[in-house]
């Protein structure tokens, strides 16, 4: 009773703090403006399939592809072991699926462990290509410090729970070798792919109660990774596990390189064209023309933020980056990112009001020249494998530099007095814009 009391408490405290985790990230995605992406859901439910689900913007580059499957599928079907793991914790028994489902529980877990052995050589080749190999998008400035450290950390702990899972199972192919297993069925053969072979070569011999020991150390340090894994995913690059289907299902479909318009200027252009129109009342301050701040962003936009792999694929494809120049589209997802949660912390630190810390997005975090730095060709938003669309991050930044503080370049200030006088980007008058065809 007093083994059960402790998990049901455990249990209990790490899923109350995963909540509240979570409801606070959702609070500041909500911070976000409203924008409809319910339209066509039977399109989103396809692209979410083959995207999210089916990883199929991944196997682009096969490799990574590749290990990065062995991963994701050994986390999806291990959750089998863990329910059972919870319903052996809070019923105090041990193995309770085994005797009800027979030999094809002992295919099942067989199959967990030779997918756990896929994702231990998964999660090596990974700590190798950013810590040997350094892969070029693995080892960018924006990467320094906690980043790196995150993703380092994250795959040390996979290893870590593959471990206990070879613990308890080896150490009970003994013990069910031996008739001492505390499971209901304790004698005969348990049989799995690779305990059977590896629990008499790490633990044969021990005594019963060594094995107990081992077992339940196992056991344990299963559960205890798990929600230690699940807890921090909220402060982790890896939220992007739970993110990556909500985000891809709300994708924008529009075809890329089409740009949305500010309902407020539109508007405005509509009145001008019809001078019977009657003005909308105000509703109070006027409405900020882009973004300066993770506020004036949409939720879509923030969610974006949130489920960043931070995997470098946007920015190894990004022009100006390859050219040496200061954007990297990883960066302003990261930044974004960073922002938005120091907004929150400010929230919590104020009975959920936001007190103006004199910082913004637009300056603090990104700079103009990143900004202008990009093209717009939507590599980056071709190559994220879960959707994210940096340039509409960018594209809202900069319409802000140039609608409220007149900060576009040189060049654009001329272009843009071109159309403003001739109708056109060039300098010349309306009236000599067809001499060409003279000539």
């Amino acid at each position: 009773m007093i083994s059960i009391l402790i998990f049901i408490l455990f249990f209990s405290a790490g899923s109350i703090f995963f909540t509240l985790n979570v409801l606070k990230v959702r609070r500041n995605i909500l911070l976000g403006k409203d924008i409809n992406r319910k339209d066509n859901p039977s399109e989103r439910w396809k692209i979410m399939t083959l995207v999210a689900l089916g990883q199929k913007k991944m196997f682009e580059r096969p490799i990574p592809a590749l290990l990065h499957l062995f991963l994701y599928v050994a986390f999806i079907i291990t959750q089998i072991e863990l329910i059972e793991i919870i319903c052996d914790g809070v019923l105090g028994h041990h193995r309770m699926f085994r005797p009800s489902l027979g030999s094809f529980y002992t295919f099942l877990v067989s199959f967990i462990e030779v997918l756990s052995v896929l994702a231990f050589i998964g999660t090596i080749a990974f700590l190798s290509r950013r810590n040997l190999l350094k892969v070029p998008r693995l080892v960018k400035s924006e990467l320094n410090g906690w980043p790196k450290l995150d993703a380092n950390f994250i795959l040390l702990g996979e290893i870590t729970l593959i471990c206990f899972i070879f613990m308890m199972n080896g150490a009970d192919e003994v013990l069910y070798n031996n008739g001492w297993s505390h499971a209901s069925e304790s004698k005969g053969t348990f049989g799995l792919a690779i305990s059977s072979h590896l629990g008499p070569i790490l633990f044969g011999g021990m005594s019963e109660s060594s094995l107990h020991i081992i077992e339940r150390i196992g056991w344990w340090g299963h559960l205890t990774m798990v929600f230690a894994f699940l807890n921090y995913l909220p402060y982790s690059k890896h939220f992007h596990i739970l993110l990556a289907f909500p985000n891809v299902y709300f994708s924008n479909l529009l075809a890329k390189g089409k740009f949305t318009n500010l309902e407020s200027v539109t508007n405005e252009v509509k009145l001008m064209f019809d001078p019977s129109a009657v003005v909308p009342p105000s509703d109070g301050a006027p409405m900020r023309f882009g973004a300066k701040d993770v506020t004036d962003l949409s939720w879509k936009q923030l969610l974006d933020s949130y489920t960043c792999t931070e995997c470098g694929r946007c920015t190894s494809s990004c022009p100006a980056n390859i050219t040496g120049k200061l954007l990297s589209p990883r960066k302003i997802m990261m930044d974004t990112r960073d922002r938005l949660m120091e907004v929150g912390k400010n929230m919590d630190a104020n009975k959920g009001e936001f007190k103006d810390d004199g910082k913004s997005l637009l300056g603090d975090y990104i700079t103009a020249e990143e900004l202008w730095a990009c093209n717009s060709c939507n590599a980056c938003v071709q190559e994220c494998p879960v959707n994210i669309d940096p340039l509409s991050i960018i594209i809202d930044m900069r319409r802000f530099l140039v609608m409220e503080q007149s900060a576009a370049s040189t060049e654009l200030n001329m272009m843009f007095t071109n159309i403003e006088n001739n109708g056109a980007p060039w300098q010349f008058s309306q009236a000599d814009r067809l001499k060409w065809k003279d000539e």
